[in-house]
């Protein structure tokens, strides 16, 4: 991303009073199973629901302008769950891919996703390999998946990185600067989010995007993922739009 794309998208990210949409929103898909069971359901069919939310918001996102939406799947925490759920997890990814991937291609989608590689399925491997690499050319919303996901690992590997490259004296220490961190982390050409989204009623970020999130404004709703809808979208990006933004300066941003 050139510094002329990346000023354009903070102009246009500015909020007030009736501020401009949020370019980018992250979304902590939070509640699947707190909806289920107070239906008296079974875990997987909160999970089902959350997939229909997912197409839900997806849909949302792209009609309402949005350029970047990134939804927390499924963090590297969520293995400590139990086997079944995660074979039930797994089964839905799967099928979502499937049944979804050719429509998001139509729909001018480009799909990224984040998140540790090494130790999945193959044919999981296969899924991620196969929805990059369709939608890649495309030039309309960008939808970020966390999978696998963990934002201490994130910086945990990049540091990694960075202390190997001194090391073997091809980097400086001093010559690190937080335009190379950002660079180096899974969300590289990507701005950071303006909105951090959590259903649920939850109020923690939980791993997620801690590096990128730093100035971005949080909502929390009381609502559980399965009823995310295009109205509660709207809801927070209004919560969004009605705060001023000041980067940490006494006024709010203009530029």
């Amino acid at each position: 991303m050139t510094a002329i794309e990346r000023r354009s998208i903070e102009e246009a990210s500015v909020s007030g009073d009736g501020g401009a949409m949020p370019v980018h929103v992250a979304i902590i898909m939070d509640g699947n199973g707190r909806w289920a069971a107070a239906r008296g359901l079974p875990r997987v069919e909160g999970h089902r629901r959350g997939v229909e939310a997912v197409r839900r918001a997806v849909k949302a996102a792209g009609e309402l302008g949005i350029r970047y939406l990134t939804l927390y799947t499924f963090s590297s925490e969520n293995w400590s769950r139990p086997k079944s759920e995660i074979i039930d997890l797994m089964n839905l990814l799967r099928r979502f891919v499937r049944e979804d991937l050719a429509e998001l291609h139509r729909a001018n989608v480009r799909v990224k996703i984040i998140g540790r590689r090494e130790g999945l399925e193959s044919d999981i491997l296969s899924l991620i390999d196969e929805c990059e690499k369709l939608t890649g050319a495309n030039t309309g919303l960008t939808l970020v998946v966390a999978f696998n996901y963990g934002a201490r690992q994130e910086i945990a590997s990049y540091v990694q990185k960075a202390a190997r490259a001194v090391a073997e004296g091809r980097l400086r220490p001093e010559d690190i600067t937080e335009d190379m961190i950002g660079q180096g982390l899974d969300t590289a050409g990507i701005p950071d989010p303006d909105l951090v989204v959590r259903t649920s009623g939850e109020q923690r970020l939980s791993n997620f995007l801690l590096w990128q999130a730093a100035y971005s404004e949080l909502v929390f709703l009381p609502g559980h993922w399965p009823d995310f809808d295009r109205a509660v979208l709207e809801e927070a990006i209004a919560e969004f739009r009605g705060r001023e933004r000041r980067f940490g300066g006494l006024e709010a941003a203009r530029r």
